[in-house]
Parts: structure tokens; C-alpha cells; sequence
């Protein structure tokens, strides 16, 4: 038995009749219209390259053209869109203002800059082809845009160069102070002096006719050689010391890899020979565990006298226990030592009255 249909009654023909089937149609209608008026997909964008045109179209080529007939119709364009150049009125700018020839001039440049690189070119054409992806095309181009024009590794190649130099520099004016400082000093003087001496630099002889010297020129002499003894035989430590290429940053750098295999080498062998195979220390290896614990960089160590350095190992510093020790006792003769001094004494007592803390007023 066929199912019962249900039937339009009302009256007239066609769909007009049936106002369920008018509404049906009225809805569709509505949706063709509203996704109509939705805005079309476009890989043009303001402001992002030649914005609403297409760099191809603004230099006149196809996107098949080669770097070399981009770049021949950006200079036949640029010619004649020239600030410098246009001229209002000649045949060809019929309608074109000198405003209007600057903004073509400007995009045109914008065309060339977009279609010269290999790069940019591919992102441009990307683009082009795929103007749905409005969020990777601000991205690239941005990116792009943003970047340095600069490799970066020679940024950093220049800037560790200029570091390194003002290093040099600096070192070798701090040693040079140094030497100007112990020249004046009498005692390294008159031993640079008896050196000079004995090597027959200070014998002054006879001079006569034209190459006889002034006493001036003879004194200048005299102090450029106890300076030249004085730089040869003081070994200046620390922050004085004499420059070396090799300490500055640049050759730290490139000697850095050098440094690191020596130190794993020297670590492996000590933990071999003091830990698996449990040999005893040496005196350098006492010294190095002594000037861990006393924290001194190997310079700081270097600079203390032999006797001292004698003194360490006799005290067997190198054990922590009697490490311990030996810190107590410097540190109750420091105490002593400040108590009694004058000049902490001096300085205590300006600091408790006049210290740096403390406000003073003078009457006039």
C-alpha cells in the first residue's frame, strides 16, 4: 500500500501555491546572495610589496623574464619616471602630475627590489599562487625586511677583533706605567744602574767636533738603558704584567679547542693516577691542590717568593685538615694584627666619626 503524499491544497498553480516551498526558496536565495558579497581571495595585499599591483605588471615583463630583462625594463622605466628627469607635459605623461611620477618612480624601485632577488622573487611568486595564506606572506615578507643585511658572523668577527685590540692596548699601557713607576723607584734604579755599568752601557766617552752630544741627549740615553734593564729583568705579575698575544680574546678563541683537549688529557690522567691507581702527590701537584684551596688564580700563585711557596708543602697545606688550620691562624693574626695597627686604629675611628655615612655641616 503506497504511503500517503501530502498535497499543496491552497489554491493556484506552481510553487506559488505552496507557501512551505516559497520559504524554502527564499532561505537559498538568501545564502546565494550573502556568500556572493563575501570578499574574493586576493594575493594582493597593501603593503606588503608593490601592494595592489603586481610587480610584473609595474615593470612590464612576465614572471617567466630573466634577472637581465628585469633588470634592463626597471632602468628604461626608471628614465623616464626619474624625479630629476620628469617633465609635466611631454609627449607619453599625458595626465601625470610631478606627484604622480614620484609614486610610480617609488613603485617601480619597489618592483625591482622585489623581482631582483632570487629569495624574495620566490617568496613573491609563492604568493601569487597560494593568496589564501595571508599569515605566512606577512611573515616572510617581514622576515625578510627585518633581517640584517649584514652576515651576523661578521658582526661578531668585527666586535671580538675590536675587544681584542682594546685588550692589547690596555695591557700594554698598564705595563708601560708599571716600567715609568719602577724606574723611579731607588732601589730597582741603582741595581739597574750597577748592571749598566758592568756591561759598559753607562762608560761615557770623549766626543768632539760634530758628533759631540748635549748633556740632555747623554741623560736621555742614560735612562733609556736602566729603563730597557729594568723591563728585562723585573718580572711583573698580575694585572701589570706584560701583554701577550696570546691572552686576549681573539686567540682565546681560536686556541680554545687546543686548551679544552689539554684539560680533559690532564683531567683523565690525574683521576688515573691519584684516584684509580692512588699514587702520591708530587710537589706540583701539592701546589696545585694548595692553591685550590687558598683560591688564587695560578698568576697570584706564581707571584709569591719561593720560601713561601717552601712553607706551604713543610705545613702540608695540601691536606685539608691541616688546610683548616692554617686559615684559623691567618685569619686570628688578621684580627690581632688590624686591632693593633695605628693606622686601622686611625681608620676605625674616622670611620665611626667622619665615615662616608655620615653628614657634616661647617659654619662659616
Amino acid at each position: 500500500m503506497a504511503a500517503p503524499t501530502e498535497r499543496c491544497r491552497c489554491g493556484g498553480g506552481g510553487f506559488s501555491g505552496c507557501p512551505r516551498t516559497v520559504k524554502s526558496w527564499w532561505r537559498l536565495a538568501v545564502l546565494l546572495l550573502s556568500v556572493s558579497s563575501l570578499p574574493t581571495v586576493s594575493a594582493l595585499v597593501e603593503g606588503l610589496y608593490c601592494g595592489t599591483e603586481v610587480c610584473y605588471d609595474v615593470l612590464g615583463v612576465t614572471r617567466e623574464a630573466t634577472k637581465a630583462e628585469i633588470a634592463r625594463a626597471y632602468r628604461q622605466l626608471a628614465r623616464r619616471y626619474h624625479p630629476d628627469r620628469f617633465r609635466p607635459g611631454e609627449p607619453g605623461f599625458e595626465g601625470e602630475t610631478q606627484e604622480s611620477a614620484q609614486k610610480k618612480f617609488l613603485l617601480i624601485v619597489t618592483a625591482y627590489e622585489t623581482l631582483k632577488d632570487e629569495d624574495t622573487r620566490r617568496d613573491y611568486d609563492y604568493m601569487l599562487d597560494h593568496p589564501e595564506e595571508y599569515y605566512q606572506h606577512y611573515y616572510a615578507y617581514y622576515r625578510r625586511q627585518l633581517t640584517p643585511k649584514v652576515d651576523v658572523r661578521i658582526v661578531i668577527l668585527v666586535t671580538i677583533c675590536a675587544i681584542s685590540i682594546f685588550q692589547y692596548y690596555s695591557w700594554h699601557s698598564s705595563y708601560n706605567e708599571a716600567i715609568n713607576y719602577l724606574v723611579t723607584v731607588p732601589k730597582y734604579r741603582i741595581q739597574a744602574t750597577e748592571i749598566a755599568k758592568q756591561q759598559g752601557l753607562l762608560n761615557r766617552t770623549k766626543e768632539k767636533g760634530k758628533n759631540r752630544r748635549s748633556k740632555e741627549e747623554i741623560r736621555e740615553q742614560e735612562e733609556e738603558v736602566i729603563r730597557d734593564i729594568i723591563k728585562n729583568k723585573i718580572d711583573i705579575k698580575g694585572g701589570y704584567q706584560k701583554p701577550n698575544l696570546s691572552d686576549i680574546l681573539l686567540c682565546q678563541i681560536v686556541l680554545f679547542p687546543y686548551y679544552l683537549t689539554n684539560y680533559v688529557a690532564w683531567y683523565v690522567s690525574w683521576v688515573y693516577r691519584f684516584t684509580i691507581c692512588r699514587e702520591e702527590y708530587g710537589d706540583e701537584e701539592k701546589l696545585y691542590i694548595i692553591r685550590r684551596y687558598m683560591k688564587m688564580s695560578q698568576s697570584q700563585f706564581d707571584s709569591l717568593d719561593e720560601n713561601t711557596r717552601q712553607s706551604f708543602l713543610d705545613k702540608q697545606l695540601w691536606i685539608k685538615e691541616n688546610y683548616e688550620v692554617y686559615r684559623k691562624e691567618q685569619e686570628e693574626e688578621m684580627k690581632v694584627k688590624m686591632a693593633t695597627d695605628p693606622r686601622m686604629k686611625r681608620y676605625r675611628r674616622w670611620m665611626r666619626n667622619e665615615g662616608p655615612g655620615r653628614l657634616t655641616f661647617i659654619d662659616d
